[in-house]
């Protein structure tokens, strides 16, 4: 993303724009080093420092078909073809060779393959996510 929105207060009320030089991993894997042409000198990154990343979502490139930002599928309720469901997207996992959604049913978690043989449709529109998988997996 070439403009990113920082701010102090996870709920945006103070975001401001900046406009994104360079960014690499640094040390440990969620650790990120951006320059930004807002930021002139060391003074000023320290004064960013440890401060929320964000995009609004209107900046964000439409999703393909069949694809789905994972904050659109969080809180989903997922149901098998039998009828019965299975609980609500809690998260997702990347696994490297495919994402995993996260189901919490309670006090049970499962964990549920994304990928078309298992996730059979998707439809945010009515929140929920239809999938062939048994309540007893």
């Amino acid at each position: 993303m070439p403009q990113w929105w920082l701010g102090a207060d996870s709920e945006g009320s103070d975001w401001k724009p900046y406009t994104l030089k360079g960014c690499k991993a640094h040390g440990k894997a969620d650790s990120l080093v951006a320059a930004f042409e807002e930021v002139p000198d060391r003074n000023a990154a320290e004064a960013i420092d440890g401060l929320y990343i964000a995009v609004p979502r209107d900046a964000l490139p439409k999703p393909a078909e069949d694809e789905y930002y994972w904050a659109d599928l969080i809180g989903l309720e997922v149901v098998n073809a039998s009828g019965v469901r299975l609980g609500a997207v809690k998260g997702l996992l990347s696994t490297g060779a495919h994402d995993v959604l996260e189901v919490q049913d309670g006090e049970l978690e499962r964990l549920i393959p994304f990928v078309a043989s298992y996730v059979t449709e998707v439809d945010a529109v009515a929140r929920r996510i239809l999938v062939e998988w048994e309540a007893d997996w």
